[in-house]
């Protein structure tokens, strides 16, 4: 024993991609559906096309850097290993954005809609509830952590399955010659818009986070070299069969949908599909959803905050804190509960953005660790290999990195205000470390003479 705080190993490859789903949130895709379809100018099925290509060179760099770092810690310690330990510490810092306030979304969405079904209990209640309810799950195990969310994931699964199949049917039987299942119209037309489908896909990727949230579970992972890889194709291919089929065939069978509200959009598109009933099936799911994806980050953000605490860029004795019954981080567990209480405060679509900063920036440098890793580290560069660790993971870096200049102005001024800071921390602490090792030393030294 080395003495060095460990993660209990027993996810499975199901368990793995079943937390994957649950902090995706299937579910998501009716979240972001009214902002989605105005900013890809309708054409939401050609935008989800194009943000799964981007995913899914950054999903492939992801499983090649989790076979040679099997641990926590996910883009921070990729980063750090292939490339450099400050530009690994840069990317860690930006990617807690990420962590941070995913569960900071998932709570906040669940005030809401409670709110929406109960008015008269306000939503700071409902988010000290959640709040807390998280907080036990969480510490209790991660196996507890695993049955709930996969339960709301076979329920999202189901719903979507219901929904397709009712769009579909509206398809079969109200048919005409302009109105086939079989149509690229989904894809192409004479009023898409180029730019309108990228802008669409820089927003929408947000829908795929989740397949690098399972990396930071490598360690609680039963052979995690073979089954984080895995599970990572699997989540991020469910996915995009899932997104794909609801916008194919709600562009098909609603070629003129309109609104007035994006927020409730999907909320009216469920209910064109399938009256009053489905509507209330779905604003079910949808709580229960939000529920598990808060299970889910609370999960991931406690296991990247160990990482952290392990690497001693945060307090390690705070942050590395193992819970001797459960073997769980309990201290990070409550720290994240502290911090998602200011879902009373934050604005949602404000969270939206700082979550898709901080991915977006992790999934290019992650691209570029495989570079480092494998080609010139490893020298890795017959034909085959140049493809897999130079081609590929350049495609991937280019392509996330080109997405992540489509986000607003001052989403990235905020983003890059926040990666200075965490510049300016590094400094300070550098110095602050150097001056105590001094100063140990000099204490040292005076007992050797007295």
């Amino acid at each position: 024993m080395n003495g060095k705080p460990t993660l209990a190993k027993s996810l499975t490859l199901h368990q793995v991609v079943f937390m994957g789903l649950a902090w995706m949130t299937p579910m998501i895709y009716f979240t972001v559906y009214g902002v989605a379809f105005e900013a890809a100018g309708g054409m939401l099925a050609a935008a989800y096309v194009t943000a799964f290509i981007a995913i899914f060179f950054t999903a492939y760099s992801y499983s090649q850097m989790v076979r040679a770092y099997p641990i926590a810690g996910s883009a921070y310690i990729y980063t750090k290993k292939a490339v450099h330990p400050i530009a690994g510490y840069l990317v860690g810092w930006a990617l807690l954005l990420d962590y941070i306030f995913s569960p900071i979304i998932a709570i906040l969405t669940f005030g809401i809609f409670m709110n929406t079904e109960f008015p008269s209990i306000p939503v700071f209640v409902w988010i000290i509830v959640m709040n807390v309810v998280l907080a036990i799950v969480n510490i209790v195990g991660i196996k507890s952590a695993v049955r709930v969310s996969g339960l709301s994931v076979l329920f999202q699964i189901a719903f979507i399955i219901l929904f397709c199949i009712l769009v579909a049917k509206d398809i079969l039987t109200v048919q005409t010659g302009s109105n086939s299942i079989l149509s690229l119209a989904p894809f192409f037309n004479d009023h898409i818009s180029i730019g309108g489908v990228l802008s669409g896909a820089a927003l929408i990727c947000f829908c795929f986070l989740g397949f690098d949230a399972v990396t930071t579970m490598a360690e609680e992972t039963i052979n995690a070299k073979k089954t984080i890889p895995k599970a990572i194709y699997l989540i991020v291919v469910i996915a995009v069969i899932m997104y794909l089929a609801i916008s194919y065939l709600s562009q098909i069978a609603f070629p003129h949908f309109t609104f007035t509200n994006p927020d409730n959009a999907a909320y009216s598109l469920v209910q064109l599909v399938g009256g009053n009933l489905l509507s209330s099936l779905f604003i079910m799911v949808l709580i229960v959803a939000t529920f598990t994806q808060g299970v889910s980050s609370v999960t991931s953000v406690s296991r990247f905050l160990f990482a952290l605490g392990r690497e001693s860029i945060l307090p390690k004795k705070l942050f590395t804190t193992i819970h001797p019954k459960y073997k769980t981080p309990v201290s990070n567990i409550l720290f994240v509960s502290v911090i998602s209480l200011s879902a009373v405060f934050i604005n949602l679509d404000s969270a939206v953005l700082f979550v898709s900063f901080g991915a977006l920036t992790a999934f290019t440098f992650v691209n570029h660790s495989v570079i480092f890793h494998y080609y010139i580290k490893q020298k890795r560069r017959a034909p085959k290999e140049t493809f897999l660790y130079l081609v590929f993971p350049l495609i991937g870096a280019g392509f996330i990195g080109w997405l992540l200049t489509l986000l607003d102005k001052t989403t990235l001024m905020i983003g890059l205000i926040w990666v200075a800071v965490g510049f300016v921390y590094l400094i300070v602490k550098s110095k602050w470390e150097v001056a105590k090792e001094r100063k140990y030393s000099i204490s040292k030294v005076k007992q050797i003479a007295d």
